[in-house]
């Protein structure tokens, strides 16, 4: 087992792999920007180094300063978390010809599922059902695409093959629309992921967003930990999510998860994964693959009682996976709500200093989060600044539970997009179950009576810091 590892990441993330690697016994070093010198993780760490201003293209993304972080402290491998560099594949390439170990898959790996035509080819190869579409990257003949678009049938989706985090796509409803939608989408892409090439998909009108976890070790061990459901969203950003997935029969998630541990064998994948799915009329379509741990994996955690980051760590080490499908039992449900530094209906991002702060507790409930009062959000990165997880043996007990820890929870200093959350666990479309991934958008632009609560941090607060 590794005796040191190095954290190349920030937030809640990076003091959850601290927390798993504290209860295994393994050192921690982090890395820090300038404006996160004060955070909690950076205090508690065995080691930390300062590896840039606050600008994440000059910190947390500078590949050299990170490498020359692990050797001078010793470390043996790095973890990427989540975002920043976790899914770039010339990173983890970097980190193994330094001669570390990178904590996730292998580079080809990364490379491989990054690019959405190689990663979708890969899936039909192994099986898994893909979203009807063109057969790779969309050529530059106009008649060529008018042709796969009529085939598809309309509408369509236009999406970056280097794309991600709800960027680079676009929906087409006519064909008189469609040459100037590939046109935009391939400068966008160009752009935003260094990569012009685009792809077709058929356009799904009702979908909900059904992801399969997964670990695969290097010897060829790969199971499933269920499923998740991450339909309610905002502009392709999830923003709750829970498992299992109400109100899909077992025997079509079986199916689906089975195939997808497949996949992993036949590709070679190593280490944590997540498939993408849009699920609707009782089918599945694979739409991508993420390389790394997701925000969401608690959920799955509660369910199966299974440490993620901690199997992570023992794959990296070379172990192989300490269980079997048939040993990987769910029991109960578990909701997630991701909590932002942000106007709770106006969605602007809210930097600030946090001057009260009170995590919900009881039977159930958990809180990842580096927060604390006195703690300044900065304004350089992403505004989730925590999450809470409800844990019930029922679902409706898991809302319930997390429907109090809402109430609880205090948040003052800045503005939190928790009055949202309380609104969505009362919903009777939510407690029903089963919305889709538009179902978030069309409320709030249904119903522009929404409680707004506080519409500005306290005024006294916000001037000290300025």
């Amino acid at each position: 087992m590794f005796e040191k590892i190095l954290i190349a990441n920030r937030g809640e993330i990076a003091l959850r792999i601290q927390r798993a690697c504290r209860e295994m016994g393994i050192k921690t070093v982090v890395v820090h920007s300038e404006a996160d010198k004060d955070a909690k993780y950076v205090k508690l760490a065995d080691e930390s180094v300062c590896i840039g201003p606050a600008p994440s293209s000059l910190s947390y993304l500078n590949m050299p300063a990170i490498i020359s972080a692990a050797e001078v402290t010793d470390a043996e491998a790095i973890h990427p978390g989540y975002g920043f560099l976790s899914e770039n594949a010339d990173f983890a390439e970097r980190v193994e010809k330094s001669g570390f170990v990178f904590i996730g898959p292998r580079s080809d790996s990364i490379r491989l599922m990054g690019d959405k035509v190689s990663a979708k080819q890969a899936m039909i190869r192994a099986g898994v059902p893909c979203v009807p579409g063109s057969d790779g990257a969309l050529p530059d003949d106009p008649k060529e695409i008018i042709q796969t678009a009529r085939r598809v049938g309309y509408p369509v989706i236009i999406k970056a093959a280097g794309g991600g985090g709800g960027r680079g796509m676009r929906v087409v409803h006519t064909e008189a629309a469609l040459l100037n939608a590939v046109a935009m989408t391939k400068t966008e892409a160009g752009t935003a992921f260094g990569n012009p090439e685009v792809y077709m998909e058929k356009y799904l009108e009702n979908p909900r967003h059904v992801e399969i976890q997964i670990l695969a070790d290097e010897h060829k061990n790969a199971v499933w930990l269920g499923e998740r459901d991450c339909s309610m969203q905002r502009r392709h950003q999830k923003v709750i999510e829970e498992a299992p997935a109400p109100g899909i029969p077992r025997k079509l998630i079986e199916k689906i998860g089975d195939r997808c541990a497949e996949a992993c064998r036949k590709i070679g994948y190593r280490g944590a994964g997540t498939f993408e799915f849009l699920y609707e009329n009782n089918e599945f379509y694979f739409i991508e693959m993420n390389t790394r741990v997701q925000v969401e994996h608690p959920v799955t955690e509660m369910i199966t009682g299974i440490d993620i980051v901690q199997e992570q760590i023992r794959i990296a080490c070379g172990e192989k996976l300490r269980f079997r499908q048939r040993d990987i039992m769910l029991s109960g449900h578990a909701v997630e709500c991701r909590i932002n530094a942000e106007d709770p209906f106006k969605f602007t991002p809210s930097p600030g200093r946090i001057v009260s702060w009170h995590a919900p507790g009881g039977p159930g409930i958990r809180v990842d989060s580096h927060a604390y009062a006195g703690y300044y959000v900065p304004p350089h990165y992403d505004s989730m600044i925590g999450k809470v997880i409800a844990y019930g043996a029922t679902r409706e007990q898991a809302i319930r539970r997390m429907q109090i820890a809402l109430s609880e929870m205090v948040v003052e200093g800045i503005l939190t997009n928790i009055p949202l959350h309380r609104e969505l666990m009362i919903d009777a479309r939510f407690i029903e179950g089963g919305t889709n991934i538009h179902y978030l958008e069309q409320k709030l632009a249904d119903k522009p009576d929404l409680p707004k609560g506080p519409t500005s941090p306290n005024k006294s607060e916000t001037k000290a810091d300025a």
